[in-house]
């Protein structure tokens, strides 16, 4: 089934500007939030919902999962581009410090890169957003790019 982008509110790549930031997201990373979280993903390592535990094994506090931290990198990107955009690929996620509980974590993006494929099913606007988490210590996770499919423009519809 396609779906047709074209008529879903949000970005088009007509809107797009290389150099363009994203809008920060912050999250405060509660104890609650992180509990959930590891539940919610089925990750049930404690180092993810136990602080004694966590700390037994060299870190300051219980800190946030993997998938926590690339649906993270999802909330950004979607929050940014609305539902006509379709997140085709994430690389370079790297974690290269915890983010613990007790700190904020912030999500942010630039985007790089925009360009038209003419491959993928029609012509299709594809925009490259680099993207990190910072914490209290700086970069946290990546920089990593975030690819996002978008229409080309609001005129495909009329």
């Amino acid at each position: 089934m396609t779906v047709d982008t074209s008529v879903l509110p949000g970005k088009r790549l007509s809107d797009v500007t290389v150099g363009e930031q994203l809008p920060e997201v912050a999250i405060p990373l509660t104890v609650y939030r992180l509990v959930m979280a590891a539940g919610s993903n089925r990750d049930f390592n404690s180092i993810h919902h136990n602080s004694a535990y966590a700390q037994r094994t060299g870190a300051d506090e219980m800190y946030a999962n993997t998938s926590f931290l690339m649906s993270s990198w999802e909330r950004l990107v979607r929050d940014w581009c609305g539902p006509a955009g379709r997140i085709r690929a994430i690389r370079g996620f790297r974690m290269r410090s915890f983010n613990y509980a007790g700190t904020t974590m912030r999500v942010l993006g630039e985007v790089t890169a925009t360009r038209v494929d003419e491959t993928a099913g029609g012509p299709v606007g594809v925009v490259e957003v680099a993207v990190r988490c910072e914490g209290p210590s700086g970069v946290t996770v990546g920089p990593g790019t975030v690819e996002v499919l978008l229409p080309l423009s609001g005129e495909e519809s009329a």
